[in-house]
């Protein structure tokens, strides 16, 4: 497990270290500009003929004490100094003169030449302001340029909480980040952004940050692996589960399809359909192995029978925001006692229909005895992309863009569910969890149908006995790994749905073996 932070996550771990571990800043600096170079050297970059861009605020400082070492090994980089000297830190201030005694210059604009390396140490991870003027030319000669192009901490104009673009950024080839990887440096577009992303030890105490914060993370194939469910020798398919699949409408065949044999592919025991009548021929011939029980109108009884009967149950792929739809998902949520994951039109639902997941008497009790939490804990996997999400919360896309992890934490808190954020970084947040941010899968999954069978894959999880984080973490992994692996033989174009499906056991087969590195 590796953990990511924001802006304000990494002061509070700089200042612990500086104000009561007793660490100076001036030596946190020195160890940062150190590693800087040893990444360059490291990675074979031409330093033959450096250029170091400066500004005001401690990244500036890293810029010089990189200057200076650079110079200390017989280099004559150029040194440019973009920012304002009213507002230099004391600590760059501190490198500014060492730099000068050594016999190194300073020009105060930033001259366009051939570098074999540009060294962006203009803002570090406090930048929360778009940038214009000066900064936008800057930056824009910067990325022209010729030459290797290095960030340090942060490439300048990119959000260290959301990876945005704060007007224009700097297109890094590698950027080097300190003690911890930024929360901006991964997600997108600030991943696009930071090239390759090496993350040294400069000796900065995050326990405390650690422990009593519970920052994002991102997880480790040994992490991944050690969730599996077990797969016994002396079991049967009731070992693995029953899951319910309420899944399509009139012409929305496809998307039961989808979830059900995702899930049974996924481990799941035994699935059974429930859809509507005018399904049933095409699913029994599609997929042979599920059961499938029809409809035509609502029948209470009946739902409730088949929720009694499931050890989990999945709702919402292709099923419409009709009538009938709407009171199976109610029945569903306010019955039902087993896990439940809810995707798609159940999520549309949901977003008009926001009393359904509120407790039920039964839970409001269960929830008043012994425990301080404001709603019951339930075992709910609701699985949204962006505009789904944006809908749920009564917003906009581009605020959730702007503000994504707040709003997802504040979410799953106050509903006490697993909440799957599903994006180019998709990320899965549960209270007391933290939040996972997953690095598998590619731009070829955007189909139609590519939600449906992660769906099926974290329900065909949860049935198995896993908790709804865990298969949540573990499903949206496989999922993007089987759509990575769908994209090395048929490339970005032209993967489907199916074809995550074909190559979903590629993925849990790696996985379990541990032949793949993340």
């Amino acid at each position: 497990m590796r953990y990511l932070v924001d802006a304000a996550q990494m002061k509070r771990a700089d200042l612990y270290t500086i104000q009561e571990v007793g660490i100076p800043s001036l030596k946190l600096m020195e160890r940062a500009a150190a590693s800087c170079v040893q990444v360059m050297e490291a990675e074979g970059l031409d330093l033959s003929h450096p250029c170091v861009v400066c500004g005001s605020g401690n990244n500036g400082g890293d810029g010089f004490a990189i200057a200076r070492l650079l110079w200390q090994k017989g280099l004559r980089p150029v040194v440019c100094f973009v920012g304002n000297a009213a507002h230099c830190t004391e600590e760059t201030r501190q490198q500014m003169e060492w730099y000068r005694e050594i016999g190194g210059d300073i020009c105060n604009e930033y001259t366009a030449s051939e570098y074999s390396i540009i060294i962006d140490a203009v803002f570090g991870v406090g930048l929360n302001r778009k940038l214009e003027g000066k900064y936008d030319t800057l930056l824009t000669q910067m990325n022209e340029a010729g030459g290797v192009k290095f960030a340090v901490d942060m490439p300048s104009g990119i959000s260290a909480d959301t990876g945005r673009v704060l007007g224009i950024g700097f297109h890094a080839d590698v950027t080097v980040t300190f003690q911890l990887e930024k929360l901006g440096l991964v997600l997108y577009p600030g991943r696009e952004y930071a090239g390759k992303v090496v993350v040294p030890d400069i000796g900065i105490h995050t326990e405390r940050l650690l422990n009593e914060e519970r920052p994002a993370y991102v997880c480790g194939q040994g992490d991944l692996r050690r969730l599996l469910p077990s797969r016994r020798a002396d079991s049967n398919k009731g070992t693995y589960g029953k899951l319910l699949v309420i899944a399509g409408s009139k012409g929305m065949s496809g998307a039961a399809f989808l979830c059900a044999k995702a899930a049974y592919l996924s481990g799941a025991g035994l699935v059974r359909i429930y859809t509507p009548k005018d399904n049933r021929v095409i699913l029994q011939q599609l997929l042979p192995e599920a059961v499938i029980t029809a409809y035509t109108e609502y029948r209470e009884e009946e739902v409730q029978n088949l929720l009694s009967w499931a050890d989990a149950v999945c709702i919402g792929s292709g099923i419409g925001t009709g009538e009938i739809s709407c009171k199976l998902l109610k029945t569903t949520l306010e019955k039902g006692k087993t896990p439940c994951l809810v995707d798609a039109d159940g999520l549309n639902l949901l977003a008009e229909h926001e009393g359904y997941l509120e407790p039920s008497e039964d839970g409001k009790k269960r929830a008043a005895v012994g425990t301080r939490e404001k709603k019951p804990r339930r075992q709910l996997v609701l699985t949204p992309h962006m505009k789904e999400m944006s809908r749920l919360l009564h917003g906009s896309v581009e605020e959730l863009k702007q503000n994504r992890m707040k709003l997802l934490g504040a979410y799953t808190d106050s509903r006490g569910c697993t909440c799957v954020l599903k994006d180019s970084r998709t990320i899965v947040s549960s209270p007391n969890h933290g939040m996972y941010v997953n690095r598998s899968g590619n731009a070829s999954m955007a189909k139609a149908g590519s939600g449906d069978v992660l769906a099926g894959i974290i329900a065909g999880l949860m049935v198995q006995g896993m908790d709804c984080h865990s298969a949540a973490v573990l499903g949206v992994y496989l999922h993007g790994r089987a759509g990575d692996y769908a994209r090395e033989v048929k490339g970005s174009y032209s993967v489907m749905a199916q074809d995550l499906l074909l190559y979903l056991s590629e993925a849990f087969k790696r996985l379990e073996a541990g032949d793949e590195e993340l």
